[in-house]
């Protein structure tokens, strides 16, 4: 082998040695060996309140009864159950891979200083655990995380970064009918002076007591149990006159005309709040006499 060779290949190790000293500094490690330990030890069904600050905004959401409820901001709203449960299982199950560093002035590389999300979760008013959730890792297989009474930054199982960092919107419940498809009996609707009821009547669904198409029943059924918001509206408004209107079983929502393109406004009688919603949600719902009856009722 030349001399040369011999002297780029000892350079090379140099070059190597001297990368593994500058990313493998003192307080830093790559630790394994971790199979199945937590970041902390939680039992997920005891918590009834979680506190979360993230790049998004700050949220607090509490179990009131058998439901969970957003209470900052903009006052006491209904959660996402399923968002909630979500984030905290998740926390709750944070499997660790490795430890990657235990050097306080590295906690901005992995984002688990104060430009991640704070996660508090709580039981009965004793918190029972305070992490900080970073980015995902190189691999985008695994997140950053740490305990905040410690400077020890594991590597954890799975991307979960986006279960916690979410717009305060986005916690909130945006469906707007809570009804269950197979529990709706009765809808009727209302366009202007037009009216028509699509009901179910002895196991056969009827529009003003003619037998309906029964996918097209299924159909709409399923959108409208689906029926959910694309934006709340929380400023005060005059609602433009409705251009129709469902009684689903007793609670009437009204939709009007938005004052943005494609998209129309909600309100359901069980509440004030005022839902944006896209035009072609809509248009899955609010269908025609024809519609139902396959072709023009004689």
């Amino acid at each position: 082998m030349k001399r040369s060779t011999w002297i780029l290949l000892v350079i090379l190790g140099l070059l190597i040695i001297a990368t593994l000293l500058v990313f493998q500094r003192p307080g830093e490690t790559s630790s394994s060996g971790l199979l199945g330990e937590t970041l902390v030890q939680l039992d997920s069904a005891a918590i009834d309140r979680i506190d979360i600050t993230s790049p998004s905004g700050e949220v607090s959401i509490v179990r009131e009864g058998a439901r969970w409820m957003l209470t900052t901001p903009a006052g006491r709203y209904p959660a996402d159950e399923s968002a909630v449960a979500t984030a905290v299982g998740a926390a709750s199950r944070l499997e660790l891979r490795s430890l990657v560093s235990s050097n306080p002035e590295k906690q901005h590389l992995f984002q688990v200083d104060s430009s991640g999300t704070s996660v508090r979760l709580f039981d009965h008013g004793t918190e029972r655990a305070a992490i900080r959730v970073g980015k995902a890792g190189s691999s985008y297989t695994g997140t950053y995380v740490r305990q905040e009474a410690s400077d020890e930054v594991y590597l954890a199982d799975g991307v979960i970064s986006h279960l916690f960092n979410r717009k305060p919107e986005n916690w909130r419940d945006k469906r707007i009918l809570t009804t269950r498809e197979e529990e709706i009996e009765r809808v009727g609707f209302q366009y202007g002076d037009t009216t028509f009821t699509l009901a179910l009547q002895d196991s056969v669904w009827r529009v003003d007591g003619i037998p309906a198409v029964d996918p097209t029943v299924k159909s709409f059924l399923g959108s409208l149990s689906r029926l959910v918001a694309d934006a709340f509206v929380d400023s005060s408004i005059t609602l433009p006159e409705p251009v129709a209107s469902l009684d689903v079983d007793g609670t009437k929502l009204t939709f009007h005309p938005s004052s943005a393109p494609n998209k129309y406004y909600i309100r359901a009688s069980s509440g004030p709040q005022i839902f944006e919603v896209y035009a072609w949600r809509v248009t899955q719902v609010l269908k025609r006499m024809k519609d139902f009856l396959g072709s023009t009722p004689q």
